[in-house]
């Protein structure tokens, strides 16, 4: 299949990369390939210029958020929560029309300092955005609740722990929960959590991830539902 991740952060680039190893045609976007290929600079986080991942990942290339979204047969959200809408309508609602539409974004807002907070939080989700600003895109929110290394391998962490799923396309969700047991996890271990709505839920997990993170000092943690099913 060929898939089109949204965003060249850490998330982006190892979203895309696992994809690429499992035999899938990727293609990265960025609004401006050029400007983000001349980068020199570690980025915020201390992650190495995406031309260096890109020298050891050749095959998935750069391009803009439209030629990317127009080459897959299902997109990737991984850009930043506040960043993802301007990037989606850059992508253009006709790439993105009957797609799959992958969101793993979180709303986090760093406008008042750290720790950030949600925006939207509450009475809606960025996953709830996403679908009404592109109606005809199949949203799923789903992998937003962990680090990205564990996302496209969790026996990073030991024993049982869980992925959620949201949207209201229930082949989208099928075809997300088959991609995610391609990447290693047990497909009891995907919970569906219902409609788009349900995002909300998932997105409000990450206060508590993040104060979690920094009383463990990493990020190789999740999160395990324990109870009947």
């Amino acid at each position: 299949m060929r898939y089109a991740v949204l965003g060249t952060s850490i998330a982006g680039r190892t979203i895309a990369a696992k994809l690429a190893s499992l035999g899938h045609e990727v293609a990265i976007g960025t609004r401006d390939p050029q400007a983000t290929l001349a980068r020199t600079e570690p980025d915020a986080m201390g992650n190495p210029p995406f031309a260096t991942w890109y020298a050891a990942h050749p095959a998935v290339p750069p391009r803009t958020f439209a030629e990317a979204a127009g080459f897959g047969e299902t997109v990737v959200n991984t850009t930043a929560g506040t960043a993802a809408l301007d990037a989606l309508h850059a992508a253009g609602s006709d790439n993105l029309a009957g797609k799959v539409l992958i969101d793993i974004a979180n709303p986090l807002d760093f406008s008042q300092g750290m720790p950030p907070t949600l925006n939207p939080v509450n009475t809606d989700s960025l996953g709830e955005q996403v679908q009404r600003a592109f109606p005809d895109a199949r949203v799923v929110k789903t992998l937003n609740t962990m680090n990205c290394s564990i996302m496209v391998e969790p026996g990073r962490i030991a024993g049982a722990h869980n992925v959620f799923v949201s949207g209201a396309d229930v082949g989208a969700k099928r075809q997300v929960t088959e991609l995610l047991v391609s990447f290693g996890w047990p497909e009891s271990s995907v919970i569906d959590l219902g409609g788009i709505e349900t995002a909300r839920g998932a997105e409000m997990l990450l206060p508590i991830w993040l104060r979690l993170y920094g009383a463990l000092g990493h990020a190789d943690f999740n999160f395990h539902i324990v109870g009947a099913r």
